[in-house]
C-alpha cells in the first residue's frame, strides 16, 4: 500500500506541473485575440501568484485539520476549474478571475505534498517527485503547441490540461483511505520498504499529529529563516521568470515564428525535467549543500550561453535547457534540506512560508521584466535572471555559514 500511494503522489506532482507552463506558452496568441497588451501576462501571474501565497501561509493549519490527501485533491480540483475558465473566457479580466481559484489551487498541493514527501520519503523521491512536477510542465507546452499549430486554438490546450486534472482529482479522492493509513504506520513502512533514510524523518512523521502550528511570526523567529526564505524567492524568481518568457525571448529577440516560440517555452522545463531525474541518482553520492552548489554554478552557465554574440538561435536554446539543468537539484535539495536546518517538528511551517516567499518572487519578478522589456527591451532577460542566481547562491553560503557558526556554539 505505501508502494501505491507514492505511486498517487508521483501522479500529483505531475498534475501540479501540467498547467505551469500554459500562460506563457499561449500568452504571445491569447494577447492578439483578446487585445491586451504583451506586459499584461505578468497581471494574471500575479493574481495567481497573490493565491499560491494564501494557500502556502494556511498549509499548516489545513492540512493538521484535515490531512495532506484532502487538501491535495481539493486543490487539484479547484486548479481543474479554474483551467476550464481560463479555456471559455471571453476577456482578459475574465482571465484574471479565474487565475484566483488557479493560485489557491496550486499553492495547496505544492506545500503539503513537498513537507509530506519531506518527511515521509527519501531525498531521491523529493528529486525525482520533482522530475515529474517536469514531466507535467513539459507536457502541457507540448500540448498548447500542439493545438496551436493544428488551429485548435488556445482554448483547446487549456481545456486538454483541464480535463487531465479532473481525471487525477478523481484519482485522489479515490486514494485518502491511503493517505490515512500511510500516516498511522511510517514507521513499519519505512523498515519495510527502506523509504526513510533519516531516523528522524521518521520519527516526524510519527508524531505528527501531535504537531502544533508555529505560524508566521514564529518562523521568522528562526536562526536562518530570513536567508533560506530569499533563496526561495530568487529561486521562484529565475525559474518562473524564464518560464513566461522564454517564448516571448525567442519571437522577439531571435525572430522565431509563433508556433515555435510556443514550443521553445518548453526549453526550461526538458532541463528541468532532465536534471531531477538525474539528480535523484547523485543524492546519493553528493549531500543537498552540494547539489545547490553545483545548480547554482549551471544557472550562472545557462546565462553566459544565452550573452554569448551568436547570431543565431542556438545559444539560447541551448542557454535555457542549462539554466533549467541548474534549476533542477536547487528546489527539491533545499526543501529537503529544511528539517536538518531548522527541525523536524517545524517542516510544514516552514515550508509553507518558503512556499509563499517563493510564489512572491513568482508574482513580483516576472511582471516587473515585463514592464522593463516594455519600456526597453527583451534582450535583458538573461541579465535579470543573473542578478538573482547570484543573491541565491549568496544566501545559500550565508546560510552555510550561519549553520557552521551553530554548530561551532553548541560544541
Amino acid at each position: 500500500m505505501a508502494n501505491l500511494l507514492l505511486a498517487i503522489i508521483y501522479l500529483a506532482f505531475i498534475s501540479l506541473g501540467l498547467p505551469d507552463g500554459l500562460l506563457g506558452a499561449a500568452w504571445p496568441t491569447m494577447s492578439g485575440e483578446l487585445g491586451a497588451p504583451l506586459s499584461w501576462a505578468g497581471g494574471i501571474s500575479m493574481v495567481i501568484s497573490a493565491g499560491t501565497i494564501v494557500s502556502a501561509l494556511l498549509s499548516d493549519r489545513l492540512t493538521l485539520r484535515f490531512g495532506t490527501g484532502r487538501v491535495t485533491a481539493v486543490s487539484v480540483g479547484l486548479t481543474a476549474l479554474a483551467l476550464f475558465g481560463f479555456a471559455y473566457a471571453p476577456n482578459y479580466w475574465m482571465l484574471i478571475v479565474m487565475a484566483v481559484p488557479y493560485g489557491l489551487g496550486a499553492g495547496g498541493v505544492d506545500a503539503a505534498l513537498n513537507n509530506y514527501v519531506a518527511v515521509h520519503y527519501a531525498s531521491r523521491h523529493m528529486s525525482w517527485l520533482h522530475c515529474m512536477w517536469g514531466l507535467g510542465a513539459l507536457f502541457g507546452p507540448y500540448m498548447m503547441g500542439f493545438a496551436l499549430a493544428h488551429q485548435y486554438g488556445w482554448q483547446w490546450g487549456y481545456r486538454s490540461v483541464g480535463a487531465l486534472q479532473i481525471v487525477l482529482a478523481a484519482i485522489l479522492v479515490l486514494s485518502l483511505p491511503l493517505w490515512r493509513r500511510r500516516t498511522d504506520t511510517t514507521r513499519n513502512a519505512s523498515q519495510a520498504f527502506g523509504e526513510a533514510d533519516d531516523p528522524a524523518q521518521t520519527l516526524a512523521a510519527a508524531g505528527e499529529q501531535q504537531r502544533k502550528p508555529l505560524g508566521l511570526a514564529g518562523v521568522l523567529r528562526l536562526r536562518g529563516a530570513a536567508q533560506i526564505l530569499i533563496m526561495f524567492f530568487c529561486y521562484c524568481s529565475i525559474e518562473q521568470t524564464a518560464i513566461l518568457w522564454a517564448s516571448s525571448y525567442m519571437a522577439g529577440v531571435d525572430h522565431v515564428d509563433l508556433e515555435a516560440a510556443a514550443n521553445y517555452a518548453s526549453l526550461v522545463f526538458i532541463g528541468i525535467t532532465v536534471g531531477r531525474f538525474v539528480s535523484g541518482f547523485m543524492t546519493m553520492k553528493l549531500n543537498d549543500a552540494q547539489m545547490i552548489r553545483l545548480g547554482t554554478v549551471l544557472a550562472v552557465a545557462g546565462v553566459v550561453l544565452m550573452l554569448l554574440p551568436v547570431p543565431v538561435v542556438w545559444n539560447s536554446v541551448a542557454g535555457l535547457v542549462v539554466i533549467g539543468l541548474g534549476c533542477a537539484p536547487i528546489y527539491p535539495c533545499v526543501i529537503h534540506s529544511t528539517p536538518a536546518y531548522f527541525g523536524v517538528d517545524r517542516s510544514q511551517a516552514i515550508v509553507g512560508v518558503q512556499m509563499a516567499c517563493a510564489y512572491i518572487g513568482t508574482m513580483l519578478m516576472p511582471p516587473l521584466f515585463g514592464m522593463i522589456a516594455q519600456h526597453t527591451s527583451l534582450a535583458l532577460l538573461p541579465w535579470y535572471l543573473l542578478v538573482f542566481t547570484l543573491g541565491l547562491g549568496a544566501m545559500h553560503e550565508w546560510l552555510r555559514a550561519l549553520r557552521r557558526g551553530s554548530m561551532h556554539a553548541v560544541g
